[in-house]
């Protein structure tokens, strides 16, 4: 009588390295493809963001468009008032990396140190140029051409941490900052997805950020947050720096333009020249002639294409110039 076969011997198993475990902070739809990209190569424990605000006519809470990704993801949100609630949850979970996008508060240092690879940061500029809290409207009204994305390894200063990847990208004369908005974020999303796959390989590499001789235009071209003074279209400026400051506003928060006795909401403007003939310059802030919305500047002119008025949705520049007319209104200052 044969023996019984002996059973089969396992299939050996191939032993991987764990995944590196995250979490991430960020607030806005500009930290919604970082979040996505960051939980495709990284075990996401948490998503910290800001809590629920009032928003709209009716003032009801609203998430964060991070907080609604997370939840499609199926990740739990801490929802500090201040980040240094935090401490004790993100100590009691070891972390290998945390990454920021666009979450609106300072992170503080003993947080920062958290971390054991780094806590990585999507800012979209040049690094050292346009560091703060407004870098893509900033570039914008100045009229910068040659932008890009930095992905740097956090510390306690305002973003002034070694830079880990840089990629270059323009910015058309024409786009809006939502169309900048947008495309940066999917370029900051790969790269902080890059910058993962360095970091689970042991390879994150790190530069100072380049910052001598250069300390005057690091400081000019901090970027606050906007305050309503920052929202206000000065018609003395030459007429490229109007448009300038429209798109870098569009489409939110707007840029905001006295006619006469209104201040409109202004979606978008491009520049224009005086009526040919008219030896006479304008007075700045005044309406030409014509059937169009055309605004004389300190240098030039130009045609509103879109804008909201004082209680009403949004209309042509056309249309509304017709019904100042009609209400013979002066649109002069």
């Amino acid at each position: 009588m044969k023996s019984p076969a002996p059973p089969p011997l396992p299939t050996p198993r191939l032993l991987l390295p764990r995944p590196l475990r995250g979490v991430f902070f960020g607030t806005s739809t500009f930290a919604v493809p970082a979040l996505h990209a960051f939980a495709a190569e990284v075990d996401c424990a948490f998503v910290v963001t800001q809590p629920d605000r009032p928003a709209g006519r009716g003032q009801r809470l609203q998430a964060t468009p991070a907080k609604v990704a997370a939840a499609e993801l199926g990740i739990p949100t801490l929802e500090p008032e201040h980040p240094r609630e935090l401490a004790a949850t993100l100590r009691s979970a070891p972390t290998d990396l945390f990454a920021l996008a666009s979450y609106g508060k300072i992170v503080p240092r003993a947080l920062l140190a958290l971390p054991q690879i780094a806590a990585l940061n999507v800012h979209p500029s040049l690094l050292p140029l346009y560091r703060g809290a407004t870098p893509l409207q900033a570039q914008i009204f100045d009229g910068v051409v040659q932008s890009g994305v930095t992905i740097i390894a956090m510390d306690a200063g305002i973003d002034t941490g070694d830079i880990v990847l840089q990629h270059d990208a323009r910015i058309g004369p024409r786009e809006t900052y939502g169309e900048v908005h947008d495309r940066f974020a999917r370029l900051g999303a790969e790269m902080l997805a890059e910058a993962c796959r360095q970091a689970a390989r042991g390879a994150l590499a790190r530069t100072p950020q380049a910052v001598a001789g250069r300390e005057t235009e690091v400081e000019r071209t901090m970027t606050p947050p906007l305050g309503k003074a920052d929202l206000v279209v000065d018609w003395t400026w030459p007429a490229r720096r109007v448009v300038d400051k429209v798109r870098s506003l569009s489409p939110g928060p707007l840029a905001r333009a006295s006619f006469g006795d209104e201040t409109c909401k202004l979606i978008a403007v491009h520049e224009a020249l005086p009526p040919e003939g008219d030896s006479t310059a304008a007075a700045a802030g005044s309406m030409l002639e014509g059937p169009a919305l055309r605004v004389a500047c300190g240098d030039g002119a130009v045609v509103v294409d879109r804008l909201i008025a004082p209680n009403r949705g949004e209309t042509s520049g056309a249309v509304y110039a017709a019904r100042r007319v009609r209400a013979m209104r002066p649109l002069s200052r």
